[in-house]
């Protein structure tokens, strides 16, 4: 699977207040990062479906900022009001596939629902295809049975091309996943 990280676990219901998604940004992760980060990246729920374990502390969060966050071509903290809830990735192909690259998310739990996902994987849309103009093709791997990612692609214009058998293994489970693609020709659709 060449989404190394992202897919936005199932619904969960929540009594918040709706966010204001003007008030949502993508910027790169800093160190200082590291509280906020570790609310939502040590939940099991929001690391069910990624390629990476839930973090169990402080140390290791702040390594893997440090070594994998910060020195990433195109990872970025989702925030709200400059605090990280989450990240998106973009895992650039190489060679004769550096046309395309995989997109990854997930937020924290209590903001589940509220288009903020959405709303992220559209800035992601319209800023990728801008930094690496070479690119043609993004393309994400969802969990059949992660039915709220699925939404999310769905409402940010993001196609279905079809379902992958039995494709790869996340954390010891063989999984069959959909494919999403979003060309640099589509557009994003607007905001009501």
């Amino acid at each position: 699977m060449g989404n190394q990280e992202g897919l936005w676990p199932s619904p969960h219901s929540h009594s918040v207040m709706a966010i204001d998604l003007s008030r949502i940004s993508l910027r790169p992760f800093k160190l200082t990062d590291v509280d906020d980060f570790i609310l939502w990246a040590g939940d099991d729920q929001v690391t069910r479906y990624l390629r990476w374990e839930t973090f169990k502390s402080k140390e290791e969060a702040l390594t893997f900022i440090k070594d994998v966050c910060i020195p990433h071509p195109w990872r970025r903290a989702i925030c709200i009001d400059d605090r990280s809830i989450g990240f998106i990735s973009i895992f650039p192909g190489s060679g004769d596939d550096r046309c395309r690259a995989d997109m990854g998310y997930a937020i924290a739990t209590k903001y589940w629902g509220q288009g903020i996902t959405t709303k992220a994987v559209k800035m992601a849309l319209s800023q990728v295809f801008k930094d690496w103009p070479h690119l043609v093709r993004l393309q994400f791997f969802v969990s059949v049975e992660n039915i709220a990612s699925q939404r999310v692609l769905e409402k940010a214009g993001v196609h279905k091309e079809g379902l992958l058998r039995k494709y790869t293994y996340i954390k010891g489970n063989i999984m069959d996943l959909f494919v999403y693609s979003f060309l640099a020709t589509d557009s994003l659709p607007t905001d009501p």
